[in-house]
């Protein structure tokens, strides 16, 4: 068999590294151009998966727990360019709920074509909508959707931010005989009778580890890691045992404190 000659495998060479190239180059951007940014949340706990209640994990205590129960609202995204600039997204609201695998990936919708190298986002619903009539309050903030699921106070008018129940040996027997802890946390601030509320609304600005590539035919998806054992541990040191049921804004205030800094971005797929 001949071999083929040098120069002829050069230019094979240099050939196969003009089509890899010619591949990865990124679409350019015309005007009015976008497409859709997925954020997927990957609730964990340390480095395990989240598994609801089947699970026994410890905390920084050295507590045991189990989680039946995680949701939070995820509102006010705002995405960084790369050139500094940002683009916000304030009428985009979602409820992550573990339990229900079609919420951990929601979509941010019409986002501008452009290189996104930081997202922003607040955990809560603000106060601006908390406050609005109800019938301008659809989708996720339905306040009569959520079923067993609540993730409204009637009894206080306003939305649950933040809800992480589960059965704990450290918690003390309910009425039921359950060791069931019970972190509810909301308060969106304002004033009553001339006295300002807690506000316990925690605003999230994480890297993107990479650039999130927006552009017609690419809808990126930035993957966005939970970890609930940071719940526990932080700001302050939680115990179960010191507070088993917390649903007070005050009382609430170091477990918000605590999970403002549970969120990391892993990576970004463009796709």
């Amino acid at each position: 068999m001949k071999t083929l000659p040098l120069r002829i495998l050069t230019f094979i060479g240099l050939l196969s590294i003009v089509i890899a190239c010619s591949k990865d180059e990124v679409d350019p951007i015309s005007p009015g151009d976008k497409n859709n940014v997925t954020l997927e949340f990957d609730n964990r706990v340390g480095s395990q998966k989240l598994a609801l209640a089947s699970t026994s994990y410890q905390n920084a205590s050295g507590e045991n727990f189990t989680v039946t129960t995680l949701n939070y609202f995820i509102s006010n995204v705002s995405l960084k360019k790369a050139d500094g600039t940002s683009q916000s997204f304030p009428t985009q609201y979602f409820l992550v709920r573990q339990a229900d695998s079609n919420t951990l990936t929601p979509i941010l919708k019409d986002v501008p074509a452009a290189d996104y190298t930081a997202i922003t986002f607040t955990i809560g619903v603000d106060s601006l909508k908390s406050a609005s009539a109800v019938e301008e309050r659809t989708g996720v903030l339905d306040i009569a959707s959520y079923g067993d699921d609540n993730m409204y106070w009637s009894w206080n008018s306003g939305y649950i931010f933040f809800k992480l129940e589960g059965i704990s040996s450290a918690a003390p027997a309910n009425s039921a005989g359950l060791n069931k802890y019970q972190y509810h946390v909301g308060g969106y601030g304002g004033r009553t009778v001339g006295a300002p509320t807690t506000n316990n609304l925690r605003t999230v600005t994480l890297p993107l580890n990479g650039t999130a590539t927006v552009r017609k035919s690419i809808a990126p998806t930035i993957h966005i890691i939970a970890d609930v054992a940071k719940v526990f541990t932080g700001a302050s040191n939680l115990k179960i045992a010191s507070g088993a049921v917390i649903m007070s804004p005050t009382a609430a205030i170091p477990i918000a404190n605590n999970y403002k800094s549970m969120f990391t971005v892993d990576h970004v797929h463009n796709d």
